[in-house]
């Protein structure tokens, strides 16, 4: 069995495998910039345009709520499109996510705000969230099956990084664009300039669709299908016969995805409204720390490759835990080097240095029949518990409480998690896909 699937693997090595990782790479990128451009403008600008009636900080409340909705979409996604990706090929779902990732994108930048339509602005704008929480949840799984899958067994760390490397390439367009529209007078900015990183989704829709349906379904699912070895009930089966290694999944995606998005997220709303730092420093600040994730996400996954894919998750915890505190000692300090430093240093090695192996490691952990299914649910359930939660929760912490020892504290906790669950995996380097 093992030599009849990993036989093709080393063929289209050589052949196809670049292609391959620049359609996952793009389609990710194209993903990631339509649901991080909705983070920027929940922090910026979506407390006025769609919650208006509140007090500033509930405003802000209501805008991240509405943010964290599409998170808790993301299991949902995961569960969805996990059970058939492992039922009917990790391919179609690839080219199907992205589709409807891009139209809900698109359609926020259309939507009428409360000052034009009342409550059903904000119920508009729950709406197309959740819907582009579900195309999300169901992307990632499918990207990194389809590199991991077709990738020689010695270089699946290094080449399934480039699938997270959408994540820092969205992370610094929808940045950048933001950036950019944000030079625009405030009453300019307020009334059409926010929606112009929305709109400009379409065209990255139709060229990714073009660039993911030309890719081929995977050896080993096309090897699972000829010997009959498909489940009936990936979600299932996943949950009842994988139940350890499901929850060690979540554990091991809690401490990055709550890191990465208090950076990009809480710490932009708590700088420019707590500290009154300008935005563009801060929105400099997370776009020059995405830059060099682009070296250092690969960097991580070629030491995925040798020295295993624990150790990283191990050091990465390890680091959270000793700059939790630092983290915002630097930002108070108002210095817009030691902004930068902190900002690149937390996002380098508090979530890259987890985040590049979680292509590979995660669906590793799980066998072949349920792998869509295990890794998309597991990734996605804590990117909605950590990821969707986090931000609010310091926002409201800092909001009562005015200080930022709690915000500490509870990284904190979330990087220990991550530990317990680092040292509960098992090491997948090397080892067989089937």
């Amino acid at each position: 069995m093992t030599v009849t699937a990993t036989a093709p693997i080393a063929g289209i090595e050589r052949s196809n495998i670049s292609s391959i990782v620049f359609a996952s790479c793009l389609g990710t990128i194209i993903e990631w910039y339509d649901f991080l451009v909705y983070a920027t403008a929940a922090a910026l600008v979506f407390n006025k345009a769609f919650f208006p009636t509140f007090d500033p900080l509930a405003g802000t409340l209501a805008a991240l709520g509405s943010y964290a909705v599409g998170f808790l979409a993301r299991p949902l996604g995961g569960a969805l499109f996990g059970h058939f990706g492992d039922r009917l090929g990790r391919k179609s779902m690839l080219v199907l996510t992205l589709f409807i990732m891009g139209l809900s994108t698109f359609g926020i930048g259309l939507l009428p705000t409360y000052a034009s339509i009342g409550v059903f602005a904000p119920i508009l704008l729950v709406v197309l969230r959740i819907i582009q929480g579900i195309g999300l949840g169901g992307e990632w799984g499918g990207a990194s099956l389809m590199v991991l899958e077709h990738a020689p067994p010695d270089r699946r760390g290094f080449y399934t990084s480039f699938v997270q490397v959408g994540f820092p390439i969205g992370l610094v367009l929808a940045t950048l664009v933001f950036a950019l529209v944000a030079k625009l007078p405030d009453a300019d900015f307020a009334a059409y300039g926010w929606r112009i990183p929305f709109l400009v989704s379409i065209v990255l829709l139709a060229i990714g669709t073009f660039v993911r349906s030309r890719v081929p379904e995977t050896p080993v699912f096309e090897g699972l299908k000829v010997r009959n070895g498909l489940s009936d009930n990936p979600v299932g089966e996943t949950l009842a016969g994988n139940t350890k290694t499901f929850l060690i999944a979540v554990g091991l995606k809690l401490s990055e995805v709550s890191w990465v998005y208090m950076l990009t997220v809480f710490v932009v709303v708590y700088a420019t409204t707590k500290l009154a730092l300008p935005k563009p420093l801060m929105l400099d600040a997370v776009m020059y720390a995405a830059l060099l994730e682009l070296i250092s996400l690969p960097l991580f996954g070629w030491l995925a490759d040798k020295i295993g894919r624990r150790p990283l998750y191990i050091l990465g915890a390890l680091f959270t835990i000793l700059f939790a505190f630092p983290l915002f000692w630097l930002i108070q300090s108002k210095s817009a080097g030691l902004i930068y430093v902190a900002v690149i240093i937390a996002m380098n090695f508090g979530h890259g240095m987890m985040f590049a192996p979680e292509s590979c490691y995660f669906p590793e952990l799980f066998g072949p029949r349920v792998r869509y299914s295990g890794a998309s649910f597991g990734f996605q359930l804590s990117a909605a518990l950590g990821g969707g939660f986090a931000p609010i929760i310091a926002t409201a912490m800092v909001g009562y409480f005015g200080g930022t020892a709690g915000v500490s504290l509870m990284m904190i906790a979330l990087a220990l998690i991550t530990l317990a669950a680092a040292l509960a995996a098992r090491e997948t380097k090397g080892g067989s896909l089937t």
